[in-house]
């Protein structure tokens, strides 16, 4: 099985682009964030064009999350929100979205952005960040065989060759940041694609030739459990999806799983 991730900032406008990158990669299953959307205005037709069924969770024209997955994969326990995920100002945002394909337990995420280290959004996303981190740690602690795959746009570049100058940004760096990052490699979960990929970026912003100049960040990732980690054989950031017309800022994912 092949799964990826990828922020596409806006499927309506986006629709044609990753339906192609579906035809070309045949990847069994895409966590798309940053949808755009409520599930009534997904271009569910382009999707089932290239042989893709679609599970949507948007409520309005901010935020979402979102799967494609191969026809012949039908999943369950579909969950639009984690146990205990955090409101931001009594609304609960549409930026979780869990089902399993398999026997893997894949979650679309799309964490909070932070806007600055002293905004009530940083709090947010802490918060949002320690509370995903306690539910899979109970998951773990209850089945340590659990097959997990945390994926999506985190909005943090864990370490400083994450990002081309750590020093030009105050937010996604920041220790508070890292610190609730790193907590899920205490918990176990592994980001194999620093091994498949040791350099390489999963966004860079329109602004000021960011993306020709590769004055970018890595803060898209796939983070897998122990059981899960040992079955990943292959990892790639598909740079080329940042180029040509109209792309999304951010770049997909991919990783091969064995079994």
């Amino acid at each position: 099985m092949e799964i990826a991730t990828w922020n596409v900032n806006s499927v309506r406008a986006r629709a044609q682009r990753v339906t192609q990158f579906l035809e070309r990669t045949q990847v069994d299953v895409l966590a798309m964030q940053e949808i755009k959307c409520k599930p009534e205005q997904f271009p569910y037709a382009d999707f089932e064009a290239v042989g893709y069924e679609v599970i949507a969770h948007g409520l309005n024209q901010w935020n979402g999350v979102a799967f494609a997955y191969k026809k012949d994969l039908a999943p369950t326990d579909i969950e639009t929100s984690f146990p205990q995920q955090p409101h931001f100002k009594d609304s609960l945002e549409a930026r979780a979205l869990g089902a399993t394909f398999g026997d893997i337990r894949i979650w679309s995420l799309y964490v909070p952005h932070g806007r600055g280290l002293d905004d009530p959004h940083m709090d947010y996303k802490l918060e949002f960040l320690e509370r995903l981190g306690s539910h899979v740690a109970e998951e773990l602690e209850e089945d340590p065989s659990s097959q997990i795959a945390l994926v999506g746009d985190f909005n943090i570049a864990p370490l400083d060759s994450d990002v081309f100058n750590v020093g030009f940004f105050d937010t996604h760096v920041s220790q508070p940041e890292r610190d609730v990052f790193e907590v899920f490699e205490q918990i176990g979960f592994t980001d194999l694609h620093r091994k498949f990929v040791p350099e390489g970026y999963t966004y860079w912003d329109y602004k000021d030739l960011r993306f020709p100049r590769n004055e970018g960040m890595r803060i898209d990732f796939i983070l897998s459990s122990p059981e899960l980690t040992e079955r990943i054989t292959a990892g790639s950031i598909e740079r080329d999806e940042r180029k040509g017309e109209g792309p999304s800022d951010h770049v997909p994912v991919i990783a091969s799983i064995s079994g």
